[in-house]
């Protein structure tokens, strides 16, 4: 598919704003799934500096610095990305075998999706996430359809409410909850791979989403999505969406790959002033 996706934040500051500095994951990834044809940035007040750099997991992240009064902040990523079906997955390897394949060796030759295995700020190492997980991971069971279930297993037992946590909401407290939104549904489901011994990674991105039947496509209904990603040795990296309860395909746009969502949030800075301020996030994915 040929996807446009616009990305609008907008920030309204009380008082003024005296100088601010802000890191965006706002431009999608290339990969072997996705091709970034074009991308742009518009950044209102006019920054003061604007500057692109990677991240250790092969994001592009950009800082702005604003070094002049304002009570506004419009940030807007426009960007055409053509995308394709996903190969399907296969694995022969059970659970146990991928654990194993992780475990420290003296010696052994690093695999840089080992560091996945790990707690993360949002994600901890908790034996609730393993009580939760074990259901689904029997023994000698393939990686693959444990976490299929797991993943089907999330989308059943959660309520996905959009007011009920926060953007700062641990993992923890989500599985406690269990109630959510995507992030937290993603965040979740990591939590419970990284408890078996597995590598799990957080996907930021895109869904292309269809209105209802006999009712227009509403510009700026869609939100930014997150799903979770588990390694497995035969055959890579391999993307769950336990939101939706379906593999990510050609409607999906990768937008950034990290630990958790502290990784790759869209925005985050550093302000001086601005004691109050409101935020509206408008997010549009249509077929270019």
């Amino acid at each position: 598919m040929l996807l446009h996706v616009t990305h609008e934040t907008r920030y309204a500051y009380t008082p003024a704003v005296n100088t601010a500095q802000h890191q965006t994951h706002l431009r999608p990834i290339d990969s072997a799934g996705q091709k970034l044809l074009s991308h742009e940035l518009s950044v209102s007040p006019q920054p003061d500096q604007c500057v692109d750099s990677g991240d250790l997991y092969g994001n592009t992240r950009t800082y702005i610095s604003l070094q002049k009064t304002h009570d506004e902040l419009c940030i807007t990523a426009r960007s055409l990305v053509r995308t394709a079906a996903p190969r399907g997955s296969a694995s022969d390897m059970s659970w146990e075998q991928v654990r194993e394949f992780f475990r420290y060796r003296r010696g052994a030759p690093y695999d840089p999706a080992a560091e996945f295995r790990f707690a993360s700020p949002y994600v901890p190492r908790h034996d609730d996430f393993a009580a939760y997980a074990r259901e689904s991971f029997g023994p000698g069971r393939p990686a693959l359809d444990a976490t299929q279930e797991l993943m089907q297993r999330i989308h059943n037992d959660f309520s996905y409410e959009t007011q009920s946590t926060e953007v700062g909401t641990p993992a923890l407290e989500s599985l406690h909850l269990r109630r959510g939104v995507c992030q937290d549904f993603a965040h979740v489901m990591i939590g419970c791979l990284r408890t078996m011994g597995l590598p799990a990674r957080y996907v930021s991105g895109y869904l292309l989403t269809a209105p209802p039947p006999g009712q227009p496509r509403l510009v700026g209904s869609d939100a930014s999505h997150a799903w979770a990603s588990v390694f497995l040795p035969d055959a890579g990296w391999c993307d769950f969406d336990p939101t939706n309860r379906r593999a990510p395909g050609e409607d999906y746009v990768t937008l950034a790959l990290g630990r958790d969502y502290s990784d790759v949030s869209p925005i985050r800075g550093v302000i001086l002033g601005g004691a109050d301020h409101t935020l509206s996030v408008a997010v549009t994915v249509e077929p270019a």
